[in-house]
């Protein structure tokens, strides 16, 4: 990479972060100077009425965007001065995703979906598929190797979403509602995975949700509003 890193405690850092997109003859202010950090091995909640910002803002904490101003670094990586490839390489490598809509290949064993980063990356057939493994074992769905997606359960659909997301070891797991296609019981569960993934592994975990219980589990809670930044504290204290 071109750019250079610097030692930080913190894994993320926006500084005056805006983000805005022109529709027809408007420019439409999304994020509107967000600064805050999230030291690493934290375990933190998004939340915020619909159209707050909330996934632009993930959009922006995962590097599938960049800022329209302001400074967003990542592990101590400026993002704003990263070229497509290293920014990429920074994601890739930086970063575990898990959607609302799991975006597992459907012809595809369990197996192989957790592998495919791995694949993407260069990992030989053998350590791939070892690391698949153990990764599908950590989050007990070790007996589903060779199920396809359409033989599983929407739970266990999101636990070979989440094995995907670990098996390259992240720093940072980014949830984007991921129980948001589950029942109450299920979307328990997956939040008590999240809080084992942050409290064995130490990936700091930043989930992204409309749902106030789900938020007042974690560490700390962000609330957005219209763009800004209304709360940032623990969840005992929010409004």
């Amino acid at each position: 990479m071109s750019a250079v890193a610097r030692e930080a405690e913190a894994l993320i850092e926006l500084a005056d972060v805006r983000r805005s997109f022109v529709v027809g003859d408007q420019t439409v202010d999304v994020l509107r100077g967000l600064t805050f950090s999230i030291d690493r091995g934290e375990y933190v909640a998004i939340i915020g009425p619909s159209g707050s910002g909330k996934s632009t803002l993930l959009y922006q904490i995962g590097c599938l965007d960049t800022p329209s101003s302001g400074t967003y670094r990542l592990a101590g990586w400026d993002v704003g001065a990263l070229g497509d490839s290293e920014l990429a390489a920074l994601r890739n490598r930086t970063i575990g995703f898990v959607f609302q809509a799991f975006h597992l290949l459907p012809h595809t064993t369990a197996i192989d979906n957790v592998a495919l980063p791995l694949r993407y990356a260069g990992v030989g057939v053998r350590e791939r598929r070892a690391r698949a493994r153990a990764a599908l074992e950590r989050v007990r769905l070790g007996h589903r190797l060779d199920a396809h997606p359409e033989r599983l359960s929407g739970g266990e659909r999101q636990r070979v979403a989440i094995a995907r997301a670990i098996v390259h070891k992240p720093e940072l797991i980014l949830g984007d509602e991921p129980t948001g296609n589950l029942d109450q019981k299920v979307g328990r569960e997956i939040v008590d995975l999240f809080e084992d993934l942050n409290r064995e592994m130490g990936s700091t975990v930043v989930l992204v949700t409309h749902d106030l219980e789900i938020a007042r589990r974690t560490r700390r809670v962000i609330r957005l509003v219209d763009g800004q930044v209304e709360y940032d504290g623990p969840p005992a204290g929010l409004p």
